[in-house]
């Protein structure tokens, strides 16, 4: 079974809960054009990078906007990963992330733009009506593989919080 990132949950609201992450390492990549496709041409770079370091696949893939028609597309390192190999491949970066409290919004469906964004949406909505403050814009997270049925796949909008 394909490990997945931890989490505590602080609190669970009307359309979210509140999440505390503890510290852990992505590595990323940019990659332009739509969300579908940025998607895709940053899976590539990810894998290869894990396969070669002999890294295991972790879940879920993060995929955040950075710019228009850009975006970062994010492994999660296993979480007892506290050093992993410098990538060879200059477009993929390691990074460190500090522990952070997130508001999160389950979904279930494909990678399809118009669900990730009505979710995401829904998400800052049901932020501002409780006057919680986002600290940054909402990115994604796919838990499950492209083969798994849409109606099964975990999927979910995410804000880090202020």
């Amino acid at each position: 079974m394909t490990e997945q990132q931890r989490y505590s949950v602080v609190s669970v609201h009307d359309g979210y809960e509140v999440r505390v992450y503890p510290a852990h390492m992505l590595a990323q990549v940019e990659a332009d054009g739509s969300f579908f496709e940025a998607g895709n041409r940053g899976f590539g770079p990810l894998i290869r990078y894990i396969t070669a370091s002999n890294i295991s696949m972790t879940a879920p893939v993060i995929q955040a906007p950075s710019a228009e028609q850009q975006y970062t597309v994010s492994f999660v390192m296993p979480a007892d990963a506290t050093r992993v190999p410098a990538p060879a491949d200059a477009s993929v970066r390691t990074v460190s992330v500090p522990e952070r409290r997130v508001a999160a919004r389950r979904f279930s469906g494909g990678s399809n733009e118009t669900r990730y964004q009505q979710n995401a949406d829904a998400l800052e909505a049901a932020l501002a009506r409780d006057g919680t403050a986002a600290a940054g814009p909402v990115y994604f997270a796919r838990y499950d593989p492209p083969w798994k049925p849409g109606f099964l796949k975990r999927n979910e909008a995410l804000v880090s919080l202020a």
